[in-house]
């Protein structure tokens, strides 16, 4: 597996990510926000948590603006990979990768905490490594992390089995517990809870680990 993960002003959770995948047997690249183009032969793009250009304007607005992101959604229009965590799940719904957007909280303060996320659906190279039903133990870290769609497409989301993870104990007051989506082609995945902060038994819990595994192993035989 060949990952990229793009490295925007404010990023600070790029390299967190980057062990991630390296863990799980990847080749890592970092990709600078002003590069135009992504690596030859990238498997999967990583766009990582943090305060991408200090969220002025919305969250993610302004990186989903910025030149490599032309590239991001070129290689996900392609088939290739994306995964958004946290304020890369906000910059997804910039880029309009992933319906939806993510507001402020509920309880309007920011929320550092380890959650319990149930894996919605297990029909995904992200989620293959969970059964559907299993709950896991993620962090989050978030200001603006409740999901928000219209009605139509909280019904989309959830007749294509869209909903990648749920929250067991809403902390933000997502629509329909929201806590993570596929795209249609189920290739694009974003998602609040940060699984890269779940990948080491010293920072506190493994749960993460299954994701990134499931992805290196179903990229490795495609």
């Amino acid at each position: 597996m060949r990952a990229a993960v793009v490295v925007f002003p404010g990023s600070n959770c790029d390299r967190d990510l980057a062990v991630a995948f390296e863990q799980a047997g990847a080749d890592v690249t970092m990709v600078w926000h002003k590069d135009r183009e992504l690596p030859q032969g990238i498997d999967i793009v990583g766009i990582p948590g943090g305060f991408s250009y200090g969220d002025y304007l919305r969250c993610g607005a302004i990186a989903a603006n910025s030149p490599i992101c032309k590239s991001v959604a070129a290689h996900a229009g392609r088939g290739g990979y994306v995964m958004g965590i946290c304020n890369g799940f906000q910059v997804l719904t910039e880029t309009g990768l992933l319906p939806g957007a993510l507001l402020r909280n509920a309880g309007l303060k920011y929320i550092c905490k380890t959650v319990g996320l149930k894996v919605a659906t297990s029909a995904s190279d992200f989620t293959a490594g969970y059964n559907a039903g299993d709950v896991i133990d993620i962090p989050i870290a978030h200001h603006d992390g409740s999901y928000f769609a219209d009605a139509e497409t909280i019904a989309a989301l959830k007749g294509e089995d869209r909903i990648a993870f749920t929250y067991t104990d809403n902390p933000n007051g997502a629509l329909e517990d929201i806590a993570g989506i596929l795209s249609d082609n189920r290739r694009v995945l974003g998602m609040m809870p940060h699984p890269e902060r779940a990948a080491d038994a010293g920072h506190g819990g493994t749960d993460g680990v299954a994701l990134f595994r499931a992805l290196a192993g179903a990229l490795a035989t495609a």
